[in-house]
């Protein structure tokens, strides 16, 4: 049985060769023996003291934040709205004081 694609490029134009496959597009070389990668697990966000953040919980900031192209910044201690976590630089979407913002997990604590 043959995989169906390569692990890097995705690409199905495979080269089988006795000990081993190679992609025809990229040159990517992986043994027969090898066991397929497991699913990538789900990310863990945590704060700055190292709890576990999820969907909903409430946030308070360690020190103040200057918001860009604004004038104003957040202050520290300042109690978030239930947050919602997200892919990309900033880990957190949430609102403050009526301001939609993305935070990045290490300048927050949990509620």
């Amino acid at each position: 049985m043959t995989p169906t694609a390569c692990p890097l490029c995705e690409m199905n134009d495979l080269l089988a060769h006795p000990d081993h496959y190679e992609c025809l597009t990229c040159g990517h070389e992986w043994d027969k023996a090898a066991a397929p990668e497991a699913p990538e697990a789900p990310r863990v966000v945590k704060d700055a003291h190292g709890n576990v953040l999820a969907d909903g919980d409430c946030v308070i900031l360690l020190k103040d934040l200057p918001l860009k192209g604004s004038s104003q910044s957040l202050k520290g201690g300042t109690k978030s709205r239930p947050i919602r976590l997200v892919d990309g630089d900033h880990e957190i979407s949430c609102r403050i004081d009526g301001v939609s913002v993305g935070l990045k997990a290490c300048f927050v604590r949990r509620a």
